[in-house]
C-alpha cells in the first residue's frame, strides 16, 4: 500500500473543492485544511558506520481558515525549523539506533504553536520517520 498516496488524497480533495465551488476569487478557504510539507531529511551513522539519511514526512492540519493561510505563508519558515529540528535528532541517534519519536513530534508540535502564535491551533501530523 502506498502511504503517500494516502496523504496526497487530501490535497487533491482540498485542492477540487475551489474549483467545484465555483466563486472562489483567491480568498481565504471557509474552513482550515491540511497542509503537508516537503519531506525532511538529515544526515545520520548508520549500525555499519556508514553515513545514512533519516527521513521524516510532516505536514499539520488546520482547522480556522485564518490560521491556515498563516500556515501556509510560514511554510519556508516551517521547513527551516523543521530541518533543524530533525537534524538535531540524527545526531543524538547511535549507530544503528532508533529515533525517538515521540521527542521528535513534541519538538515539531512545539515549533509549529510558536510559529502559528497559538497552541494548540494546529495539529501535527508525522508520516514516516525512518533512517536508511
Amino acid at each position: 500500500m502506498d502511504r503517500r498516496a494516502l496523504l496526497a488524497a487530501p490535497l487533491l480533495l482540498a485542492a477540487a473543492t475551489p474549483a467545484l465551488a465555483g466563486a472562489g476569487g483567491g480568498s481565504a478557504p471557509s474552513t482550515g485544511g491540511y497542509l503537508r510539507y516537503p519531506t525532511i531529511t538529515a544526515t545520520t551513522i548508520r549500525s555499519d558506520g556508514r553515513r545514512g539519511v533519516m527521513t521524516v514526512e510532516t505536514g499539520v492540519d488546520v482547522a480556522d481558515p485564518a490560521l491556515f493561510l498563516r500556515a501556509q505563508q510560514a511554510q519556508p519558515r516551517v521547513r527551516a525549523v523543521f530541518a533543524i529540528l530533525v537534524q538535531r535528532e540524527a545526531e543524538r541517534l547511535l549507530p544503528g539506533g532508533v529515533p525517538n519519536v515521540d521527542r521528535l513530534a513534541a519538538q515539531l508540535q512545539s515549533a509549529i504553536n510558536i510559529i502559528l502564535g497559538r497552541r494548540g491551533a494546529a495539529k501535527l501530523l508525522l508520516g514516516t520517520v525512518m533512517v536508511v
